[in-house]
């Protein structure tokens, strides 16, 4: 089982930009109680996507996207809500541990995940959870989601993030 002590370890210097200790406190809840609903033992037993074989981890596609939202942000000169953007950056795919689940030893799609991709359960879950509505926003607007949305600054650059890390793996690993 997940502990909040595994959460902090795993994501300890991106949460560390987050200012806000009670946002802070809400981040690490989050995946938390994402990790508990769909009964992951580790985090580190995640697959970033299941759309192509050998997709990485998802901690570490998550700690990257956040590491490039918050490097997008210091090139602007917009203001941008740091606390908004790293929370929203931390958060934009944890519903896939309420889409992914294991069977027979393999991370599949749940039946839950057949229903519902993960930006919708990552902001339902976070909106449950008592995240402002500027982080639910980016959690949904981060994937195909969003594009007939209104994206926030801070939903564009995790969008756009997201998506780099995402081609740039994949044309790692295919031929």
């Amino acid at each position: 089982m997940v502990e909040i002590e595994d959460i902090k370890k795993i994501f300890s210097e991106e949460l560390e930009l987050i200012k806000d200790d009670v946002l802070r406190r809400k981040v690490i809840e989050v995946w938390l109680e994402a990790s508990k609903q769909g009964r992951w033992r580790s985090l580190r037993e995640i697959p970033f996507t299941l759309l192509f074989e050998n997709s990485g981890k998802l901690v570490d596609h998550t700690k990257r996207v956040t590491k490039l939202a918050r490097a997008v942000m210091e090139q602007r000169e917009e203001e941008i809500n740091q606390d908004i953007l790293i929370a929203g950056a931390l958060l934009h795919d944890v519903g896939k541990l309420l889409e992914y689940t294991i069977e027979e030893g393999k991370v599949v799609k749940s039946e839950y995940g057949k229903r519902f991709r993960h930006p919708v359960s990552g902001s339902l879950l976070a909106k449950k959870m008592g995240l402002s509505d500027e982080i639910v926003h980016i959690i949904y607007a981060h994937s195909h989601e969003g594009d007939d949305t209104k994206r926030s600054i801070e939903a564009y650059i995790v969008h756009h993030c997201d998506f780099i890390d995402f081609h740039i793996r994949k044309i790692q690993v295919e031929p």
